[in-house]
């Protein structure tokens, strides 16, 4: 089972659009794909019409009991969506207590790593949506993981989230003694403009070694498609923004994305 997290220190940045654009192109591969969302905005579950708050269960209540997972009850907080094959881990508000109720307890760091491991055989592919946050939440996304995606939006304020976010991948790294394993994807970039064609050169002098060298353009069609709650792959197929991501997909899955031991 891959699990790749998706995650950036900044907003606004595609970082939902990410994760649905994937987990669709997955499906259409003949994959079942988990999406996870450890956002408390919830953005992911609103994206595909689904409205959290008004379901029994989500994430937040796998860190509450989280003594007593076990498959079963990690597949209770797990919905379907309208496309066959592709589930979501709801986040709540909620989650936004975590940090301060429960992020000082021993082995909260791990809790999503083990409820994954507990559905492994149910699905081929996971996909995480973080919050903009280091917190507690941040911290189980990146320990769940084999790889981080982290989508970069092509202007000059979106590269300052970027190195906040390369630094916490440094420091997390060191003291778990790993290096992560990452990509770095520009999205919402207009060519038309001078500044995304100077944040892409900037990213390229900067992380050209983790850096995809192709970029996820600027395409209405990613909003219409949550507003029909469906992923892009399967609202307009033939999109720029979706054979862009379909270009993406295939770079990850034959680049290999494992993080390293050190030491």
């Amino acid at each position: 089972m891959k699990i790749w997290t998706i995650a950036n220190q900044k907003g606004g940045v595609g970082k939902t659009t990410t994760v649905a654009s994937l987990a669709g192109a997955f499906v259409k591969r003949g994959q079942r794909v988990l999406m996870v969302d450890t956002d408390p905005h919830a953005s992911l579950g609103y994206y595909l019409g689904i409205d959290s708050e008004q379901l029994p269960g989500s994430l937040y209540n796998l860190f509450l009991d989280n003594q007593n997972l076990n498959a079963d009850t990690v597949q209770m907080h797990i919905v379907p969506t309208n496309v066959e094959n592709l589930d979501l881990m709801p986040a709540t508000m909620a989650l936004a207590t975590l940090d301060r109720s429960l992020g000082h307890q021993e082995g909260m760091g791990l809790i999503l790593k083990k409820a994954l491991q507990l559905v492994a055989d149910r699905y081929d592919v996971v996909l995480i949506d973080c919050p903009p946050v280091l917190g507690v939440l941040m911290v189980n996304a990146l320990a769940a993981s084999e790889h981080i995606i982290v989508p970069v939006q092509t202007e000059f304020l979106a590269l300052k989230g970027l190195d906040r976010m390369v630094k916490t991948m440094l420091l997390m790294g060191r003291s778990k003694r790993i290096q992560y394993s990452y990509t770095i994807v520009p999205t919402m970039y207009d060519k038309r403009t001078r500044a995304a064609t100077a944040a892409l050169l900037q990213l390229s002098q900067d992380y050209s070694d983790e850096l995809w060298q192709d970029v996820i353009p600027v395409d209405t069609k990613f909003r219409d498609a949550s507003l029909s709650h469906l992923p892009a792959s399967h609202y307009a197929p033939s999109s720029r923004g979706v054979k862009a991501y379909e270009r993406l997909l295939n770079y990850l899955v034959n680049k290999g994305t494992t993080h390293v031991k050190i030491g």
